[in-house]
């Protein structure tokens, strides 16, 4: 598969969360992955779009989900943006402590920086918050 960059601007709704998984597993398996490194792919794409969707775009008619893909020689590159405030690492509560490992929720970005080969959050200057997921491409 030759190097390729695609980027979409996708609706705040399940339904992108949805179409933005499938549509990266796609090219994923084309890329060479395996089917274990597709699932940690996936999981990662969509517990990142529903970051973007759920907490940073609050489901917003009016604010966009970009979703940019990048197949090079060596990596698989995801930048997923919302429109939100931006995200405040710092104010995050752990979800590793006592207290909050019964919680249905948080434990999102533990889970993408497990999965992916590098992971990056970070508040973007015109708002918002960008995640940058990158996936070490197999050996040929």
């Amino acid at each position: 598969m030759e190097a390729r960059a695609q980027t979409w601007q996708l609706a705040s709704t399940l339904d992108s969360v949805d179409w933005a998984e499938a549509h990266v597993l796609t090219i994923a398996r084309e890329a060479g992955f395996d089917e274990d490194a597709c699932s940690d792919i996936g999981i990662s794409v969509r517990e990142s779009m529903v970051n973007a969707v759920v907490h940073g775009n609050h489901y917003s008619t009016e604010k966009k989900v970009n979703l940019s893909v990048d197949v090079s020689s060596s990596t698989l590159t995801m930048i997923i943006e919302d429109s939100g405030c931006g995200l405040d690492l710092s104010t995050l509560p752990d979800p590793l402590a006592e207290e909050n490992l019964l919680r249905p929720s948080g434990r999102g970005l533990l889970i993408i920086g497990a999965f992916m080969d590098e992971f990056a959050v970070e508040r973007r200057a015109e708002g918002g918050t960008r995640m940058r997921l990158v996936k070490n491409r197999p050996a040929a």
